[in-house]
């Protein structure tokens, strides 16, 4: 089939990627000037199924009460007049009952086992190199009760096949030698070997250069406007006036896929949760990590990418605002610092900030929508890095008509209401 793909992000050039490998003629339209742009260009760099305990959990209200008069907080939702954010919000609310915590924890674990499989599968195939390491994710605590809830989180995740065992201190340092300085903070941790950390930017890009090379073609510089209707079925796609047509469309425009898809009755549960960064050059005498860190009460991770530390994380509820935040940026700054005092930069930080499309549960929306040829791959949330391949296989196998190998909860599913 001829199909149109909005949106070059990783998620939208991965699905590229296995659905031009499916058989199908991809043409993919971006309004940057190149791949990976945007949520992508300088997020975590963690391939984490390790990170499958959702943002809504039982204790979340709680610590959101809490965190709301800080401007620094890892979670903060700036009150606004906002409905999106409002029906979100209450929905956010709905999902953080134990048995709704459960049940998204084993979606997600089983999304991103079976994408981490994509991933390496993928990367075996065509030797990209985009820094990655295969080195596993640590978690660290500096407060009991954060570790003895994330001590639950993991018991549930190995039920699902995610191997996050829990360990001492010692281990800590010993994973990562570099914490040693931090071990009067630390209380205990959590080690996944499995998982993985790369440049999602470098990766994107180059899959994007494979996918060209396979005959899809990218039309970058063009916004898209709108989508035309007719008969119930998607006619066509209106980008920068012109109008492209195909048999099937792929909505992958991250937070910005429920602004496209509301003018056709369609609303999606997914709202933008900015989170910052900030990619420090290291010195060669640097004490830095090379395993990849998520500091937990802090919503932080640490990411080797080369010669350089990726610090990223937090979210913040403000609307489609990509404003650089100076607090939060340096917030980032002064936790590496307590936690690496060692860390040694070559140069000055290179802040950055993107709209990661969260649902409130942390499931992503994958498969068709209430418009036979639409179909969705959005919603990721701070895992788009970690669920890119095995959302754009899935979804390549749905739109072919084969059942997708993950028992994952796919669109259209019983319950869901796109309006």
């Amino acid at each position: 089939m001829k199909l149109v793909v909005l949106g070059a992000g990783v998620v939208g050039v991965t699905s590229a990627w296995y659905l031009a490998k499916a058989g199908h003629q991809v043409t993919v339209l971006d309004r940057q000037s190149a791949a990976g742009l945007e949520t992508s260009f300088a997020n975590g760099g963690q391939i984490s199924v390790s990170h499958a305990e959702p943002w809504s959990n039982p204790h979340a209200p709680l610590r959101a009460l809490a965190w709301m008069r800080r401007e620094d907080a890892p979670l903060l939702f700036r009150l606004r007049c906002d409905a999106a954010l409002l029906d979100w919000s209450l929905r956010f609310l709905c999902e953080c009952t134990a048995r709704r915590t459960r049940d998204n924890i084993r979606q997600i674990v089983t999304l991103a086992l079976y994408s981490r499989r994509q991933l390496q599968a993928l990367r075996a195939e065509t030797a990209l190199a985009y820094d990655h390491l295969e080195r596993g994710i640590l978690h660290i605590y500096t407060d009991r009760r954060e570790f003895a809830s994330a001590i639950e989180a993991a018991a549930v995740m190995r039920e699902f096949g995610c191997e996050r065992r829990t360990v001492s201190v010692d281990e800590c340092i010993a994973i990562e030698p570099a914490l040693a300085s931090a071990r009067p903070l630390l209380v205990g941790g959590d080690y996944t070997a499995a998982d993985e950390s790369g440049d999602a930017h470098r990766f994107t890009q180059q899959l994007a250069a494979l996918c060209a090379a396979r005959g899809v073609v990218f039309r970058y510089g063009v916004a898209v406007d709108r989508l035309s209707v007719v008969a119930g079925r998607v006619a066509g796609v209106i980008a920068a006036g012109e109008l492209h047509q195909a048999d099937v469309y792929v909505a992958a425009l991250g937070s910005y896929t429920p602004l496209l898809l509301r003018p056709l009755g369609l609303h999606l549960p997914v709202y933008p949760a900015k989170g910052y960064s900030a990619t420090v050059p290291l010195s060669a005498d640097s004490i830095a990590p090379s395993v990849s860190i998520t500091d937990d009460g802090h919503k932080i991770v640490f990411s080797r990418l080369g010669q350089s530390l990726r610090i990223a994380g937090t979210a913040e509820f403000n609307g489609y605002n990509t404003d650089l935040n100076v607090v939060r940026c340096q917030a980032l700054t002064k936790r590496a610092g307590e936690l690496f005092p060692a860390l040694r930069p070559a140069d000055e930080a290179r802040f950055w900030c993107g709209l990661r499309p969260a649902t409130p549960s942390n499931v992503p929306l994958i498969g068709r929508s209430a418009i036979p040829n639409l179909y969705l791959n959005t919603g990721h949330g701070t895992l788009g890095w970690t669920m890119a391949c095995g959302s754009g296989a899935a979804l390549a196998d749905i739109v072919s008509g084969r059942s997708p190998e993950p028992g994952f909860r796919f669109l259209p599913e019983p319950g869901f209401c796109f309006h």
